[in-house]
């Protein structure tokens, strides 16, 4: 049995089908069981002849990054056009259609970063500062003074003299504070989930028929399409003047999200969507700030 590359039919234009050039009969190459098909029935490894050009090997190492096989691509319109359509099908089963929700932010939060490391605003270009300037800095910073209160008195010193040194290492250096935030991002990024999926179980509490796994997927559903928006916008901001007007998508993209997966009235999705943006916001500005602090941890002397 010979069936070489063609289209799945899946409508992505990078899946195939394997090339299959075992024949029937033959000692599977991993368990050694007489193979039926195209798949070994008993250990489940593909009857392939891996001796193959190096254009299958880079296309399935595509297949693995993305996950290939038909699912991104069919998911990817449904998540832009039908976003609870997608989620509701998700949550009634209908799962083998689409890509894993866990896996398709995984892929997102690869291409936001990538999207970031590209993009030239994560660059600073500082001018140089005057003497004036200097003695300015130098006086805030002598004024920065921690106390925690109740705690001990070398408690707060230890902790203002460490504030610092290190607020002294950032303005010294502002670009490797800026990379040792980036670095890290990625970690607090992905935090948004769970705080996304809590304060979705609070703005629902009571609403029968949903549980803490349904504000999971949604969450997933709604940041890997904010994401992807992100990422557009980065990536084409330099080439399309206004692009940055997609991101009134984000607002409109919740709201028909929101109130087709959990079915409600206009008033009610649009004072939810207030209560989830304050919320955020002010999960986001803790975020924030203890990405500056992590920064400033890893500035060097």
């Amino acid at each position: 049995m010979d069936q070489r590359a063609a289209p799945s039919g899946s409508g992505s234009f990078l899946a195939w089908r394997r090339t299959h050039s075992v024949v029937p009969g033959t000692p599977c190459y991993n368990c050694g069981t007489a193979l039926m098909g195209p798949w070994c029935h008993a250990c489940g490894q593909a009857a392939e002849d891996y001796h193959r050009h190096a254009f299958h090997l880079i296309g399935e190492a595509i297949e693995g990054l993305f996950h290939a096989d038909g699912r991104f691509w069919r998911t990817l319109p449904r998540l832009v056009i039908d976003p609870a359509g997608l989620t509701r099908a998700y949550l009634a089963g209908r799962r083998a259609s689409q890509i894993a929700p866990m896996r398709l932010v995984l892929v997102t939060l690869l291409i936001v970063f990538l999207a970031g490391g590209a993009d030239r605003a994560l660059r600073i270009d500082m001018p140089a500062a005057s003497p004036a300037d200097k003695a300015e800095l130098q006086k805030l910073q002598n004024d920065i003074k921690l106390d925690w209160g109740g705690m001990p008195p070398q408690w707060n010193k230890a902790s203002t003299e460490w504030l610092r040194t290190h607020v002294g290492r950032a303005l010294n250096d502002p670009q490797a504070l800026v990379d040792a935030m980036h670095e890290r991002a990625h970690d607090f990024a992905f935090l948004m989930l769970p705080i996304s999926a809590f304060i979705l179980a609070l703005v629902f509490i009571g609403r029968r028929g949903f549980v803490l796994f349904d504000h999971f997927i949604f969450s997933m559903h709604s940041l890997s399409f904010q994401g992807l928006l992100i990422s557009v916008i980065l990536v084409s901001k330099g080439y399309l003047p206004g692009v940055k007007l997609l991101l009134l998508a984000c607002p409109v993209h919740l709201f028909v999200h929101m109130r087709g997966v959990y079915l409600t009235g206009i008033w009610g999705t649009l004072v939810r969507m207030a209560v989830l943006f304050c919320v955020s916001l002010v999960a986001f500005g803790l975020l924030l700030a203890a990405l500056v602090v992590v920064g400033l941890m890893g500035l060097r002397a």
